[in-house]
């Protein structure tokens, strides 16, 4: 089973069961996650679905790579060392994943 855990910028955390080759956006938005607008839907052509993921994930996932890079500089919360776009992040079987939603995505 993968997990992914969702915390908002107040600190309120909510754990949901992931499918191996979903998107840790699409993971959000099948399960109603607040924080991730998702107004692209996945297309790569938006930041709504902006995330922090936890430092010590990072090593879990595939480096970024340019379009995700440019994309970022558009998020409405400053990006971060550990920024990423969920519509980017895929599960894989067994991750855990921890990732922070940015105060506002618009």
């Amino acid at each position: 089973m993968s997990t992914v855990t969702y915390t908002d910028h107040a600190g309120e955390s909510r754990v949901v069961e992931a499918a191996a080759g979903d998107s840790v956006m699409e993971t959000a938005v099948r399960n109603g996650v607040p924080g991730i607008v998702a107004e692209c839907g996945g297309s790569l052509s938006c930041a709504t679905c902006h995330v922090f993921v936890d430092e010590a994930d990072l090593d879990q996932l595939p480096p970024m790579e340019e379009m995700e890079d440019e994309m970022l500089w558009g998020a409405a919360q400053d990006r971060e060392d550990n920024s990423r776009l969920s519509c980017q992040l895929k599960v894989t079987e067994g991750c855990d994943l921890h990732v922070t939603t940015p105060a506002t995505q618009v």
